[in-house]
């Protein structure tokens, strides 16, 4: 991530080069979501972002007690950067959440606990710093309207890409007729893809705020795309994930659109992943690198991927952390849900990019989505990694055959284990089996993040009746 300050010095010397009127400060909730409380840049001196700024830890979903609210945003001052949005020039500084009454890091900060990672990882000798890439997918949909009543639910969103479109007709609309079709928007060109300029406005924002920009293309599914940026640290991956999504929601929204992360919009058409390189360097060495062996992987890669198989329904309760998201890992829209891992092969949960050397060899994870809190995700991935690494687990496979293919029947014959189909799953693994997230995670934050899935999207979720159930239930 481009860094325009480093230090305290540097930040106010850069907001009075840039006529600086508001300076941003932002952190993130168990969630994922981004809050922010903005400051007029004349009311700050050094010694406020060197000792941090108060604010009410009650009024966040899930995290302190109303008569112990008191908390301390600390400023992380070289991620600042200037907000390209605000109509006043104002500079946007992450933050960190501290705890007055512990005397540290706050135990459910998702930045903290991603510090406290990366810290876990240096600790344990295994290596020095982790890399991560993300690849974030969205959809750009022209309208969406829904509803949850007691009596009544319902939901549309709209697009001009979609195939629903194709018999409108309106005095006031040309239908050009020219659309990616279910499943058929990968690479096509103009006029098919209509988003092109759109995303390029998307690229040139983002290198503006210090992204590393690599491409950006359609993806499979009407009204889908995908920019890719590039990996960073644990912490500056996760960072970059929070200004990724700002970026895309805010251009959508400024050009009359609408963009979501969500895993599972579309019914019947593939969904939103949120595919994630990893690998783990020691004195500048790859230590997920032996050439000549299977995808060029280390025995280290390899105990790597197992613990990520093996811990992989906790796992999945941070990676695809919604009730949306199991919709999406199902069989027959790209969806790796198969607990195994390849070179080169899509199908799989882990995959082994194509052509990997010393400096490029990594593994893909592909089963998480952007739904996630990126500091929790990442955060999962690399504690059952490093726990695989050290009780040297075995991961299954490698299988290169297309696993899409395999019948449920075949994949229970051969042993194969599958991410779990839902929410409740997923968290309930995380109560049988999170020790290997002790090692920063605390044990009340394990509770308060399984108790806020279960009160905000399992019982709620599960409550519900949906269309469907109308279809199939109403006459029975």
């Amino acid at each position: 991530m481009g860094k325009f300050v480093n230090n305290i010095d540097e930040f106010f010397s850069f907001c009075k080069e840039n006529e600086v009127e508001f300076v941003d400060f932002r952190f993130t909730d168990i969630k994922g979501a981004w809050h922010h409380i903005t400051y007029c840049l004349n009311a700050l001196d050094a010694d406020m972002l060197e000792n941090g700024l108060p604010f009410d830890g009650s009024s966040i979903d899930a995290w302190q007690p109303i008569n112990k609210s008191d908390m301390i945003l600390k400023p992380d001052v070289p991620t600042a950067f200037l907000d390209p949005f605000t109509a006043d020039p104002t500079i946007i500084v992450f933050c960190d959440v501290y705890d007055i009454y512990e005397g540290d890091l706050y135990a459910k900060c998702p930045r903290s606990i991603a510090k406290k990672a990366l810290e876990h990882l240096k600790n344990s000798g295994v290596g020095d710093v982790a890399y991560f890439g993300p690849e974030n997918e969205f959809f750009i949909f022209d309208n969406v309207v829904f509803k949850d009543n007691i009596n009544e639910a319902s939901y549309m969103v709209d697009s001009d890409e979609g195939e629903w479109a194709d018999g409108s007709l309106s005095e006031d609309y040309v239908n050009i007729g020219h659309r990616p079709r279910t499943k058929g928007g990968y690479f096509p060109v103009m006029p098919t893809d209509s988003t092109v300029d759109m995303r390029a406005e998307m690229v040139q924002i983002m290198q503006e705020i210090g992204l590393e920009v690599v491409l950006h293309h359609h993806e499979v599914a009407q009204a889908q795309a995908e920019i890719g940026v590039k990996f960073g640290t644990l912490v500056e991956a996760a960072d970059n994930v929070q200004k990724y999504k700002y970026v895309v929601k805010m251009v959508a929204h400024l050009n009359g659109k609408t963009a979501t992360f969500m895993p599972k919009p579309l019914y019947g058409d593939n969904g939103n992943g949120m595919h994630v390189h990893q690998s783990i360097w020691k004195d500048g060495k790859n230590l997920f690198y032996t050439d000549g062996e299977y995808g060029n992987l280390s025995d280290i890669a390899r105990w790597y991927m197992g613990g990520v198989l093996k811990h992989a329904h906790t796992v999945a309760a941070f990676t695809n952390a919604t009730t949306n998201s199991y919709k999406r890992l199902i069989p027959g829209f790209e969806a790796p849900s198969i607990l195994t891992y390849s070179s080169q092969n899509r199908s799989a949960s882990i995959r082994i990019p194509y052509g990997g050397n010393e400096k490029s060899t990594r593994i893909e994870t592909r089963f998480p989505d952007s739904s996630s809190c990126p500091y929790l995700a990442f955060t999962a991935l690399l504690l059952a990694g490093l726990d695989g690494i050290a009780n040297k687990y075995e991961p299954t496979g490698p299988m290169d055959i297309d696993l899409f293919e395999l019948t449920q029947e075949e994949i229970a014959e051969k042993g194969i284990k599958q991410m779990p189909h839902t929410l409740r799953e997923a968290v309930e693994a995380v109560g049988e089996d999170n020790e290997f997230l002790k090692a920063v995670m605390t044990e009340d934050f394990i509770k308060t993040y399984m108790d806020y899935k279960f009160e905000t999207q399992i019982i709620p979720d599960e409550g519900r009746p949906t269309p469907y159930e109308f279809i199939s239930t109403y006459s029975c």
